[in-house]
């Protein structure tokens, strides 16, 4: 198809999986020859968490500490008139959001005749309470032009709660930068950056800790795991949690829970990282754990597919898409602590799952998704319209 250009909007700077979605399709559309430019929304200070090889334009929002909703109004504000003038002026035959904040943003453009169309893709549906995100979230499923979705389970929600008809486009991994170990020594000179000595057992996660990532559940699986084999001495890392959402409620019940449980020592709460930091961590670490209660699609699982490492996850169906119980997984049924724990002891150097998880990571590629966007891109009408 014709070279493109292509706007592509995120809500915020930080490492969530839609905002890493964004970047690295973004990228693989710039080296298929498109234009693209990402736009995203942030705070006085802040930047993109990691550089981008597509241009990026930040749009500043103001700090407001005040109720929650009326913080989400004046983000949807400042979003929209900073996307004005460039999406008005830009030339660009695609508008694209990738979360019911920029998609807010942009359908009002669109309304107003700024832009001809939106695309949005829906990585999955939150449990709001604000009724400020639950307007959100229902408009901007609603509304759009075109709707994609990550996994085919969200394409069947979606269908089935508003009845609409998402496409479904696949998330990549990039596996030059996920990639396991070259040898022993760089496992422990991996290990050793992260503060890790030892033959200790390592379990990481990644996604902070937040209701849908069950984080309880891992805690008290990881307890499990500390009584049944003390020998080695097994170290929980939390990595990530960036979010726009105020979680502290169930942060304060994880570390009142970890402090009854006496594993104050064994918890490890690394909070964002810096990107080498993170590619480290999952080479180091002996199982990666992904208890989740719900998922868009599980970027951090495949990512640690990628990196060599045993992965034990929840029996989501959207895991379906890339994760089979028992050859390159252990899945276990969602909030089920004991058998969590036991599939974690069962993965640990577990090298069929490991080979396994390698040649899976190796089918997903961010120019494979890329492409799949430019099917969608290619059956449009991009004829742009006078403004």
């Amino acid at each position: 198809m014709r070279p493109l250009r292509i706007a592509m909007l995120t809500y915020s700077v930080r490492p969530r999986g839609g905002v890493v979605h964004a970047l690295e399709v973004a990228a693989a559309l710039a080296r298929r020859g498109h234009e693209v430019e990402l736009f995203a929304l942030a705070r006085h200070g802040q930047e993109l968490f990691r550089p981008a090889a597509v241009p990026v334009t930040v749009i500043r929002h103001p700090d407001y500490d005040g109720p929650f909703d009326e913080r989400i109004a004046r983000m949807l504000v400042a979003y929209r008139d900073g996307l004005a003038a460039p999406l008005a002026d830009g030339g660009f035959d695609v508008v694209h959001a990738q979360d019911c904040l920029s998609a807010n943003s942009a359908l009002d453009l669109r309304d107003l005749g700024l832009i001809d169309r939106l695309i949005r893709t829906v990585h999955h549906l939150d449990d709001f309470r604000s009724p400020s995100l639950i307007a959100c979230q229902g408009r901007s499923v609603l509304e759009p032009d075109v709707l994609l979705c990550v996994s085919e389970p969200w394409v069947v929600e979606l269908e089935r709660e508003f009845g609409v008809h998402p496409r479904l486009v696949r998330n990549g991994v990039d596996t030059a930068r996920f990639r396991p170990p070259r040898d022993a020594a760089e496992r422990e000179s991996d290990r050793g950056a992260s503060g890790i000595h030892g033959d200790r057992l390592v379990i990481l996660t990644v996604g902070g800790i937040e209701p849908r990532k069950g984080s309880l559940t891992l805690l008290e699986a990881f307890a499990r795991v500390c009584a049944v084999a003390p020998d080695r001495d097994p170290l929980l890392v939390v990595a990530g949690g960036a979010t726009l959402f105020d979680y502290r409620d169930e942060i304060d019940r994880f570390r009142e829970r970890r402090d009854e449980l006496g594993l104050a020592e064994r918890v490890l709460e690394l909070g964002s990282l810096e990107d080498a930091e993170l590619e480290r961590l999952y080479r180091a670490c002996d199982v990666f754990a992904f208890p989740s209660v719900k998922e868009g699609f599980g970027l951090a699982a495949l990512e640690a597919l990628a990196s060599g490492a045993p992965v034990v996850a929840s029996d989501l169906p959207v895991f379906a898409d890339f994760l089979q119980g028992g050859f390159n997984a252990l899945l276990c049924p969602v909030g089920e602590s004991d058998a969590l724990a036991r599939s974690i002891l069962a993965a640990a150097g577990d090298e069929r799952l490991r080979r396994a998880g390698l040649a899976t990571a190796a089918e997903h590629s961010w120019d494979a998704a890329a492409a799949a966007h430019e099917a969608v891109y290619a059956s449009l009408p991009l004829e742009r319209s006078a403004v």
